[in-house]
């Protein structure tokens, strides 16, 4: 059990899926609510927008579709950071664009079976989890990082990289819009380049609950453990840049930029594409992909779509 008594929305305008979900869900020790429309469910999200942790949405349904709820749901201070899973039997390639570039950044294909389901439930709330861990950390460490113009830093483990991210936030106008991408990048660092995660076994590593297991022999491995990382911060007149290097072999990046469909439905591998749309301005990678630098624009705001 990931996350006993955590609270999720389900919306299906049909009684018997809803109860398929909550027959798939109850095993897990989810809090399940559910809702028959967009209408009743876009009623509870406003009345209660603090209460769930995700929301599953079917996009098909009558007077107020999922995408209605969707696009709700992101123009509001709270609800905007809730991870939503797109149930659909609409699953083709456009559609699914479509709802990824409104912020449904994880999919479920109708008939989906009980596994299925329960790893994109437990990957959406292990996400915002996570993401709000980080911003109540936020809240506690320093501004004086405003205070800096260059600086640069190593690192090693996932605790690392998630305290750095929190400090290096801060040399930022808006820590809120950055830190989850810097986080993104640091991590992806560690994980997919120095400890040497591909996708796919990442992939079967949190299907079978032993990513951090994984994660921390390879620490102890001496084929990895001397391995480090490094972030530096510079700021410039304009702009503030984040040049972030590992000593991994590299990986083929261009396809992660951006939200892919193909990987809508995957349980994790959407870190650099929301890096690269919502927390900063610019992301270019170098050499064989070992290397990241960021830019963000000094007094621009970020986009309405967030995380």
């Amino acid at each position: 059990m990931l996350f006993p008594r955590t609270q999720l929305l389900l919306v299906d305008d049909s009684p018997l899926n809803l109860n398929i979900l909550l027959e798939f869900l109850r095993e897990k020790e989810y809090s399940c609510t559910t809702a028959q429309s967009g209408v009743q469910a876009w009623n509870m999200l406003e009345r209660e927008p603090d209460r769930f942790r995700a929301v599953l949405l079917d996009r098909i349904m009558p007077e107020m579709d999922g995408m209605e709820v969707l696009h709700r749901m992101k123009q509001h201070t709270v609800l905007s950071q809730i991870p939503v899973i797109m149930q659909t039997a609409a699953s083709t390639h456009q559609q699914t664009l479509e709802g990824l570039q409104a912020g449904a950044y994880y999919y479920l294909a109708k008939p989906f079976d009980k596994a299925t389901l329960q790893a994109i439930v437990d990957a959406a709330v292990r996400d915002h989890i996570s993401y709000l861990d980080v911003r109540q950390d936020l809240r506690r460490t320093t501004t004086t990082m405003r205070l800096l113009n260059s600086g640069t830093f190593r690192f090693k483990t996932p605790e690392e990289a998630k305290n750095l991210a929190m400090l290096l936030a801060h040399a930022y106008p808006d820590a809120n819009r950055v830190v989850t991408g810097i986080l993104e990048l640091t991590l992806n660092a560690i994980e997919h380049g120095n400890l040497n995660i591909g996708y796919k076994e990442k992939s079967r590593l949190i299907e079978e609950e032993r990513l951090d297991n994984e994660i921390e022999r390879r620490l102890s491995d001496p084929l990895y453990s001397s391995r480090e990382a490094t972030a530096q911060l510079v700021r410039h007149p304009d702009k503030l840049s984040l040049h972030i290097t590992d000593q991994g072999k590299g990986f083929e990046w261009r396809k992660y930029l951006n939200f892919d469909p193909e990987r809508a439905f995957d349980t994790h591998g959407r870190g650099i594409a929301m890096a690269n749309k919502v927390s900063f301005d610019q992301i270019e990678y170098r050499g064989n992909g070992n290397q990241v630098i960021t830019a963000l624009q000094l007094g621009t705001v970020a986009p309405a779509l967030v995380a």
